[in-house]
């Protein structure tokens, strides 16, 4: 009895030696993972620096940063401004019937591109066939009116028809071309473009080259030239005009001839130059503001009208700074700071200088190279991290 009581006391002193080893195999292993995980000095190898973190490569902190190079670009003259894409007059026909009508036949489609003289539609019009045989019916008889007066000159030098008849015949000539005048003036008003004519029919033709852009037409349409809304817009498109909402704040540092950046949604970081055309010279009492229009260049076509843009006003002369988010910025009293990639893993914090901050960017005067990699999401954990290593 005491034999077999004391192999059971041997038995359970083996079994819990077993569970101390393990489990104290497997505390270890969790602290060492977990100290790599959460210990950035502990797991880069390097000597300590005060101003610098260093992680793993496959350290679950560099999965939260956003890391970017930060360009040289130059220093705005204000906030970015409110505007919109919109048409460059210069470059955009609004073509509509000038009489009434019926449209017969479509040539181009909405987005087709035109030259300069295709027929776009074309519109039979009953009022421009009856201006048209007044007119042949007002010149034959003002050719009438002519040999007439031709005859009678000569019967009167041959003193065969007396001076009354001659002044009559003149009349009669005067009388004859005031109304062929009258009726070429009523055709020409009802075409007012000279476009081209087959019998009654008047044929719409753009009067520039671009792209049909918009279309109010159709078929069986009837048309008459006081529609609200033209028939046919057509627009070059790689011209574009940018419509600014200028504050009156704004208004000292702008200028015609000043040049521009516009960016839109759709592609974002991508600033398309311009520059400013016209400023108008009232401001408007609803919105109390300026409105500006200003020339871009959209020669590769991602750029649509109607599309909302922000403006940033450039400085004529060179004036450049680094740009970084906002969000890149770390703010301790009146000190900005700023976390740069100075190798895999290995991040510094490096205090700058601002020489300008707006709502979404801040232009760094010292401290910061071009093209330097910069921690642009994420600075604030960095911050957090660095202070409590600290």
């Amino acid at each position: 009895m005491d034999r077999l009581t004391d192999m059971k006391m041997r038995l359970n002193l083996v079994v819990a030696l077993a569970l101390s080893l393990s489990m104290f195999g497997a505390g270890a292993f969790w602290s060492r993972h977990l100290q790599s995980a959460g210990e950035p000095q502990a797991a880069a190898e390097g000597p300590k620096e005060r101003e610098v973190l260093r992680f793993a490569p496959s350290a679950p902190q560099l999965a939260m940063l956003q890391i970017r190079e930060a360009p040289l670009m130059p220093v705005p003259l204000a906030e970015p401004l409110n505007a919109r894409i919109a048409y460059d007059e210069s470059h955009t026909a609004r073509v509509s019937s000038p009489v009434a009508g019926r449209i017969v036949e479509l040539r181009r489609q909405l987005g087709d591109r035109v030259a300069a003289g295709d027929v776009l539609a074309v519109v039979d019009s009953p009022d421009l066939g009856s201006a048209q045989a007044d007119s042949a019916k007002a010149r034959a008889e003002e050719r009438r009116r002519e040999l007439a007066l031709g005859r009678a000159r000569e019967l009167y030098d041959g003193e065969v028809l007396p001076r009354k008849d001659l002044e009559s015949a003149e009349a009669d000539y005067a009388q004859a071309r005031a109304e062929s005048a009258r009726a070429a003036l009523r055709l020409a008003n009802l075409n007012p473009r000279n476009a081209r004519l087959d019998g009654e029919r008047l044929l719409l033709v753009s009067p520039v080259a671009g792209v049909v852009a918009e279309r109010k037409a159709n078929p069986g349409m009837e048309v008459r030239p006081d529609l609200a809304d033209p028939l046919f817009v057509v627009t070059d498109l790689d011209w574009l005009q940018a419509a600014i909402d200028v504050p009156e704040a704004v208004l000292p540092v702008l200028a015609t001839r000043q040049p521009v950046a516009v960016e839109v949604d759709a592609y974002p970081g991508r600033r398309f130059r311009g520059r400013i055309e016209r400023v108008a010279p009232v401001v408007d009492p609803l919105v109390r503001r300026i409105q500006a229009r200003a020339s871009i260049e959209n020669g590769e076509g991602r750029l649509r009208p109607e599309m909302y843009a922000r403006v940033t006003l450039l400085p004529s002369e060179d004036r450049n700074a680094v740009r970084v988010p906002n969000g890149a910025l770390v703010t301790q009293g009146l000190q900005h700071f700023v976390f740069v990639e100075r190798g895999p893993g290995v991040l510094a914090r490096r205090r700058v200088e601002l020489a300008q901050q707006d709502r979404e960017y801040s232009y760094v005067r010292e401290g910061l190279a071009q093209n330097e990699r910069v921690v642009t999401s994420g600075a604030l954990l960095l911050q957090s991290e660095l202070a409590a290593g600290q």
